[in-house]
């Protein structure tokens, strides 16, 4: 997706130089329609400067720092050396997962999809998470209520997340879940002790709750799993999950709470699982 507009004085863009003279190169913005700029040989490196051609080459991709835009002139002012090692690298980086986006809408919509429709799904991705490529990542990791709020309909919606999920490469995501946990027993803080280390993997899975264990039947938590059980507040206790992909993720999350909840309700309690903290649901 390129856009339409002017880049901002100070924001940084992706060039491709597709000129050099004497006094300083043309740079195509590779992130706007019919964009170019042009950066003075004075900004183009530090120091006195005998050879442009000793700094850059025609082909070259650079990022730049915009220093001026004169919409009226048609003229933008750009500057090269104003740019860190650090600042460059993660502007390639963006521009790169930009890129993927884009083609991730193609997957999503076909590539006979129209720029009006196209602009208003990236319009609203970029207006929610800053980017295309951030929306379409949050949505691989939470599904369809990272998009609750955008003005997507639905098909848009499923058509996303069922693309972010085929298509998208997170290291890892994190899911929570709340648990309440009651015992009116005599010995109901050994009980509500038993379900919470159930809920870790710790404890044997209940006969009521068989399918919180793992595949060979047994309660323990895979290894690229992480998961840990917190107290919130009685009789409220928080499960957070961290897993290499949602689906994983998802599954411990649900096992963790049937396990917990399973072992109370053995032992006379009750136990009640939940994804969002009660006095916020409420």
């Amino acid at each position: 997706m390129k856009y339409s507009g002017w880049p901002e004085p100070g924001e940084l863009v992706v060039g491709r130089v597709d000129e050099i003279e004497d006094f300083g190169v043309f740079v195509d913005l590779q992130e706007y329609e019919d964009k170019r700029g042009l950066c003075h040989i004075s900004e183009v490196a530090a120091g006195w400067i005998k050879n442009v051609r000793d700094h850059v080459n025609e082909g070259q991709t650079v990022v730049a720092k915009v220093l001026d835009v004169d919409e009226s002139a048609q003229q933008i002012d750009l500057s090269i050396k104003d740019v860190n090692d650090h600042q460059r690298k993660d502007k390639i980086q963006e521009w790169k997962n930009e890129q993927k986006a884009d083609n991730w809408m193609l997957l999503a919509f076909g590539e006979d999809i129209s720029d009006e429709q196209y602009a208003a799904i990236a319009n609203e991705l970029l207006a929610e998470f800053g980017s295309m490529y951030d929306g379409f990542e949050q949505a691989a990791i939470h599904g369809e209520p990272a998009l609750e709020d955008a003005d997507l309909d639905d098909d848009e919606i499923t058509a996303i997340v069922e693309t972010a999920r085929e298509n998208v490469s997170v290291p890892y995501v994190t899911v929570t879940g709340y648990v309440t946990l009651e015992s009116p027993a005599g010995d109901g803080v050994d009980v509500i002790q038993e379900a919470l280390q159930a809920a870790e993997g710790n404890g044997e899975v209940p006969a009521s709750g068989a399918n919180g264990g793992s595949e060979d039947g047994s309660s323990g938590v895979p290894e690229e799993v992480d998961l840990e059980v917190t107290y919130v507040g009685a009789p409220e206790y928080r499960i957070r999950v961290q897993a290499p992909d949602y689906k994983t993720a998802e599954a411990e999350l649900e096992r963790s709470a049937e396990r917990a909840t399973g072992t109370i309700g053995e032992r006379g309690g009750r136990g009640q699982y939940h994804r969002d903290r009660q006095e916020e649901a409420e």
